[in-house]
Parts: C-alpha cells; structure tokens; sequence
C-alpha cells in the first residue's frame, strides 16, 4: 500500500506533466494563451481530484498484487 504523501507527489507530478500539454494544446486550438491556460488549468483541477480519488481506491484492493500476503488469481 502507498502512503498518502506518496500518492498526493505522484498525483501532483502527473498534473504537472498534463498542464504542460493541455496549455500547448488549448494555446493551438485556440490560439489564445487566456483560454487554452483557463482549459488547461480546469482540467488539471479535476484530474488531479479524480487520479487521487482512483489511486486511493486502488490502493485499498488487494487483487492482482504479488507479495501482499492477500490471495491472487492474477499473475502478470
């Protein structure tokens, strides 16, 4: 299991990484710094509430891990 810390930094890091891409996409579509900057920072806001939330969740369940003490029916 990740510790939450862990989880926020990764969650954090990947959000950069997609603002980045979403402002040059929004600046190209657009051709407007003003809105393709607002697009990307509204979708880095819900991306970054929805991978934290996902994460959390998967976290929490034991299927497919190897070495988690839990029982697993999938091998990778």
């Amino acid at each position: 299991m990740e510790t939450r810390k862990r989880t926020l930094v990764k969650a954090v890091v990947w959000n950069i990484i997609g603002l980045t891409v979403m402002s040059l996409v929004g600046l190209a579509m657009t051709g407007s710094v003003a809105v393709g900057g607002a697009m990307a920072l509204v979708n880095t806001a819900i991306g970054l509430l929805t991978y934290i939330l996902y994460e959390r969740l998967w976290s929490g369940i034991a299927w497919g891990r190897i070495g988690s003490g839990a029982r697993s029916d999938f091998r990778a």
